[in-house]
């Protein structure tokens, strides 16, 4: 049996890897088939990707894969928060700066 082209996709946004995907998929055809009654209809292709959904969702939650993408990136802006405050106080230096002292040398040309 072929699977939906969108199978990859939906494992890795799962967190699952293709072959296991491909095993959820007989299971969720067998299922609507038992469901339905009917092969190849909308409605049977509608129940199973349904279970296949299904499924891949039973199957991301047994996982123990932590979730820290989350993490990582808060984390990164943490560590450039200092970078950024100190950009802007060069940029207020600067600019203080260039109204004391650039207006002097406009005078002066």
């Amino acid at each position: 049996m072929k699977t939906p082209k969108l199978l990859p996709w939906y494992a890795r946004k799962a967190g699952v890897s293709i072959e296991r995907a491909e095993t959820l998929w007989r299971k969720a055809v067998r299922e609507a088939t038992a469901e339905t009654g009917w092969v190849g209809n909308a409605e049977y292709w509608g129940a199973a990707m349904d279970h296949l959904v299904r499924l891949l969702e039973e199957e991301r939650i047994t996982l123990c894969a932590p979730r820290v993408q989350s993490y990582v990136r808060t984390q990164n802006r943490m560590w450039r928060l200092p970078l950024i405050a100190m950009e802007d106080l060069f940029s207020a230096f600067h600019t203080s700066w260039q109204r004391q002292h650039g207006a002097d040398h406009r005078r002066a040309a």
